[in-house]
């Protein structure tokens, strides 16, 4: 695998999307209901804290949607970072900080001290469950008042093993056709990230902080909307949900 993208974001942007759709192929419709539901609660011009943002997925659908949102993406991955920077390079609107989230001073960086909506998607699963209550209380603190929180991730329901064991061999074996015709997977898609003349460096630095890949868990949207009610969030519950994931929303 030889291909190069060097400074190409928009290519990058993509290729990260078809990878990342190999796994989760209703990831739009989980971003379209996500944004409906911050139109719906805190209007079409929200203060939006991108909260483990990676390349900025949602900010970037967050600023087709709402043209005059703003957005603070946080997150650690050096290599994700540099694609997001590069992408909205310019762009007043956004503003990216370095911060781990397991550190007990992340939100200190931040540019604001609330927040209209907090959303994240497919990221938070990397935390297990203790220090993933912390961060809610922590991101309890910067919501604003009928401000709202979402996380859109992997939620396992693990009473139901045979409903979960089909839908993971359907999902797997359209995965496998995909796969067939040329998709890349995560790991692919980080080898050609570190063959890049641009992102070696930044994909070098990434896997010395998360390893090949965190081990964190799945719990159900149910514990999810239980711990954010617990961490001072007035209403939880899904908003969304497939039969691998969901959305959850909170309400402040």
């Amino acid at each position: 695998m030889t291909t190069t993208l060097g400074s190409d974001w928009h290519a990058w942007q993509e290729s990260w999307d078809r990878q990342q759709e190999w796994y989760m192929p209703d990831r739009e419709e989980r971003f379209r209901v996500m944004l409906d539901m911050v139109e719906a609660l805190v209007g079409p011009e929200p203060r939006v804290l991108d909260l483990a943002c990676g390349t900025g997925s949602i900010t970037a659908r967050l600023f087709e949607r709402f043209p005059k949102a703003v957005s603070t993406g946080v997150d650690l991955d050096p290599a994700l970072l540099a694609i997001a920077e590069g992408t909205f390079a310019g762009d007043d609107r956004v503003t990216f900080v370095t911060a781990d989230l397991k550190d007990p001073d992340w939100p200190s960086r931040l540019p604001y001290d609330s927040y209209d909506a907090v959303l994240t998607a497919t990221a938070l699963h990397w935390l297990h469950s203790e220090p993933l209550t912390v961060l809610y209380g922590q991101v309890a603190g910067l919501v604003r008042d009928g401000g709202v929180f979402m996380n859109a991730d992997h939620m396992i329901d693990e009473t139901t093993p045979r409903i979960n064991a089909a839908d993971r061999a359907r999902r797997h074996a359209l995965m496998d056709g995909a796969k067939a015709a040329g998709v890349l997977d995560w790991a692919e898609w980080w080898q050609l990230a570190a063959q890049d003349p641009v992102l070696a460096e930044p994909t070098a630095r990434r896997f010395e902080i998360y390893g090949e890949h965190a081990d964190g868990d799945t719990p159900s949207a149910e514990w999810h909307a239980r711990a954010l009610r617990g961490a001072g969030f007035a209403e939880a519950r899904g908003v969304w949900r497939s039969p691998s994931d969901a959305l959850v929303l909170a309400l402040k």
